[in-house]
């Protein structure tokens, strides 16, 4: 059976992290990583406007093929990463105990991995690995997807299951809408961007522990 491991992890932990500096930014959202022949291909988001700054920082470094802007929003843009992933310890303990990256998000707090391991022995093959690389990622929750000890909450985290509940109690998800993002952020005591990013993540938490298993995504 598969296994679930949350864990956050220091900007300074992993190659990418380094890359990626929160200085401008208020949080880093890791979109897909796409494999390319032997580089891996991350889409990420940066919430807040971003200068020349930030481009001419990730481009320095030595990994680095290229970034590029994807898309471009008002309070986010979405980046293509061409970077050669081999120096990357941690996303190697990951690749090769066969780990699936579910959501990665970083702020000035450090980054937050959601990380399917097919079965108990690849997950302790990737703790191993993690300690011999000398990284030390601190576990926040270790669960099966399909575990009926996962109760109502479906894999979400405390404050994602707040602000869900909170969105349809305010009639967010209805047709029309019955509150905004930002009424439910001043409920909440957080940001708009916050609140945004929060349900994005409930949502998609709740999806993939209520509704999919292994078998259902293949």
């Amino acid at each position: 059976m598969s296994v679930l491991m949350e864990v956050r992890l220091s900007p300074d932990d992993f190659e990418l992290g380094q890359i990626l500096s929160l200085e401008e930014a208020s949080a880093i959202e890791l979109e897909t990583l796409v494999p390319s022949g032997d580089a891996t291909v991350p889409l990420f988001w940066v919430y807040e406007p971003v200068g020349d700054e930030f481009l001419e920082a990730v481009q320095r470094y030595p990994t680095v093929n290229s970034v590029t802007e994807v898309d471009v929003f008002e309070d986010r843009t979405l980046f293509r990463l061409d970077w050669d992933a081999s120096q990357d310890y941690f996303f190697q303990c990951i690749l090769v105990n066969e780990g699936q990256i579910l959501s990665a998000t970083g702020t000035t707090e450090g980054w937050d991995f959601e990380i399917r391991f097919p079965d108990r022995e690849g997950l302790s093959r990737f703790q191993t690995c993690c300690e011999d690389a000398h990284i030390s990622p601190e576990i926040i929750r270790l669960y099966n997807p399909t575990d009926p000890g996962i109760g109502p909450w479906y894999g979400l985290s405390e404050p994602q299951r707040e602000a869900l509940m909170l969105a349809v109690q305010m009639g967010y998800y209805d047709i029309p809408r019955g509150c905004t993002t930002e009424e439910l952020a001043d409920e909440l005591g957080i940001s708009d961007q916050a609140v945004t990013e929060r349900l994005r993540r409930a949502v998609g938490g709740f999806v993939r522990h209520a509704l999919l298993t292994p078998e259902t995504e293949a």
